[in-house]
Parts: C-alpha cells; sequence; structure tokens
C-alpha cells in the first residue's frame, strides 16, 4: 500500500511540475522570445543570414506614414529592403518615401489606399503590386477610438475600426501569400496589441478586434509553415505615437513607454527569430505579469480606470464654451 502511495505521490509531483512549467512558459514566453533573439546569433555555428536573403528584396507596410509603420519601413530599409508604403495620405506618402530615399539607397513604391473603403481598396493596392515580389508583409494600419460607451460611439466610426483592423489584415494577406507560397519564402508580420489579454471595457471593440489579431496570426503559421512561410505576431505595450497622442500627456517616454523608433527598431530584430513577442523587452515583462492576473481582475481594473477617463472626457466637452 505504501509503495501505491508513492507511486501515486511520484504522479503528482511529476503533473505538478509539468503544469507549473508550462504555466510558467505560457506567461513568460514572450520575455523568452527576446532572450533567445538576442542570444541565438552567439550559438548559431554560421551568421545569421540577412532578412533579405532569408524573405525576399520587396517589403510592404501599411499604415507606413506615422508611428510604429513609419519606424517599421526605416528599420527595414535600413536593413537592405526595398519598400511599398502604403497609407492613405499622398502628400505624407511622399514626404515619408523621400525621407528614407534619401537616408538609405533602396527602392520605395508608394501606393495611396483607404482600408475604411473596403474591397475596392485592396483590388487597387493588388493592380499596384504586380510584377513585385513581395518577401515581407508588415500588416500594422489600424485605428483606435477613445475610450466611451459603446452606445455612444457612431456607428460610420465602429464601421471603420472593424474593417480596418480585421479587414486590412485578412484581405491583404490573402492578395499577397499565394506569391509566397509559390516562392516558398516569405513573413507576414501582424501588429497586434497587449490589449488582446482581456477584455477592454470602454474600448470594447478595439480590444476585441485585437484578439481577432492574434487568433488569425496563429491559425495562420500553423497552416503556413509546410510552405517555409514565417507568420509573426507582435502584441506591444503602449508605444507614443499620433495614435495615442492623447495618453501621452499623462504617459512620459522611458523605458516602458518607449518611441516608436525605438521599439520598432527592438521589434524588427525579432522577425525571422521568433513567430510572437511583444516587441520590447519591458513589453514582455509588462505583458508577463499582466498575464499572471486573473482575468475578471485585469477586466475590473481597466473597467474603472477607462470609466474614469471617459467621464473625465465627457465632462470636459461639457464644460467647453460654444464657438460663436
Amino acid at each position: 500500500m505504501a509503495f501505491i502511495w508513492q507511486l501515486i505521490s511520484a504522479a503528482i509531483y511529476i503533473v505538478g511540475s509539468l503544469t507549473i512549467a508550462a504555466f510558467l512558459y505560457d506567461n513568460l514566453k514572450s520575455l523568452i522570445s527576446i532572450i533567445k533573439a538576442v542570444l541565438e546569433p552567439f550559438f548559431q555555428p554560421q551568421l545569421p543570414r540577412s532578412l533579405v536573403e532569408k524573405f525576399g528584396q520587396w517589403a510592404v507596410v501599411t499604415g507606413a506614414t506615422d508611428g510604429i509603420g513609419k519606424e517599421y519601413a526605416r528599420e527595414l530599409a535600413r536593413q537592405g529592403l526595398n519598400l511599398v508604403l502604403i497609407s492613405r495620405t499622398k502628400e505624407k506618402l511622399i514626404a515619408v518615401s523621400n525621407e528614407i530615399e534619401s537616408q538609405y539607397k533602396v527602392k520605395i513604391k508608394w501606393i495611396v489606399a483607404d482600408f475604411a473603403k473596403g474591397r475596392e481598396a485592396y483590388d487597387h493596392i493588388e493592380k499596384e503590386l504586380v510584377g513585385i515580389d513581395v518577401g515581407i508583409l508588415v500588416n500594422n494600419v489600424g485605428m483606435a477610438i477613445e475610450s466611451d460607451t459603446f452606445d455612444q460611439i457612431p456607428e460610420d466610426l465602429l464601421w471603420d475600426l472593424l474593417t480596418v483592423n480585421m479587414g486590412s489584415v485578412t484581405m491583404l494577406t490573402r492578395k499577397i501569400l499565394p506569391q509566397m507560397i509559390a516562392r516558398r519564402k516569405g513573413a507576414i508580420v501582424n501588429l497586434g496589441s497587449s490589449s488582446e489579454l482581456q477584455p477592454f471595457p470602454y474600448m470594447t471593440v478595439y480590444a476585441a478586434s485585437k484578439k481577432f489579431m492574434t487568433f488569425f496570426s496563429k491559425g495562420l503559421e500553423a497552416e503556413v509553415a509546410e510552405h517555409n512561410i514565417h507568420v509573426q505576431l507582435v502584441m506591444p505595450g503602449f508605444v507614443r505615437t499620433n495614435m495615442t497622442a492623447s495618453a501621452s500627456k499623462v504617459i512620459q517616454e522611458g523605458l516602458l513607454f518607449p518611441k516608436a523608433y525605438t521599439f520598432s527598431r527592438s521589434a524588427v530584430f525579432t522577425l525571422g527569430k521568433t513567430s510572437e513577442t511583444n516587441g520590447f523587452w519591458t513589453h514582455s515583462v509588462q505583458y508577463a505579469i499582466a498575464k499572471l492576473a486573473p482575468q475578471p481582475i485585469l477586466t475590473y481594473v481597466f473597467h474603472r480606470l477607462f470609466k474614469r477617463m471617459s467621464l473625465a472626457r465627457l465632462e470636459q466637452k461639457q464644460k467647453k464654451p460654444d464657438l460663436l
């Protein structure tokens, strides 16, 4: 009988140890991926290939005229890739193209496209990409809505958010993936968000769209692995960009909240080395800590925080005098 209890105790110990190890890995894997990306070159028998050698000569970047998209484009150009920049504002596209071209001697093509327009945007992009072998696709374009109660958000704004945040990554990937499969190489980088970790009251639809990005990326990764296509999910924390301008007034730039240039250089460094990352090491730490907390507690905390922000903004609007 004692022997049986010893066996049971040993089995419980082994199962418990494996469960704890799996739990810690699941919570810390993004931080582990950053460490792995840093250490990997030191353990390889030969120097790692460049992004051009791994994936191809051309990279497509959406939402490329501001913030993370612009800095992703700059970093990819620094590493020798030709660029196709996609955004909705022609003047900004020309300015960013000239800026990057003057800094790095690469070819740049720009395409004006408004992803909120839906299907017509993709037909136009497809025509403009004829003859270009896309090695890297960076699905960065996205939009956010200032925190507010769901019933107060205009329906047109909700349609735009759904169309841009989920439609763009789905349909542009569908347009470009077949040529990658035909060449048996390529990388698809999907910019999600750490906000996918829990429901986000008062930013409900935005956070839900980022959860879509997570599931889409992980499912696609399994599908295309046999074709030698690399799918990377990037889940940033807070990065100082135009899209986060309102929060930037109270959150100062620094190690915890990097500017877009710092974040993008770190994130591009992980490309080809890991399939899931927060992009910047302090974001990985923040994500790991948040993931350890029960989801109901996180939801409650963000509910209280953003409800206060929403009410404060409403009060500010009501106090603002009418302009004649």
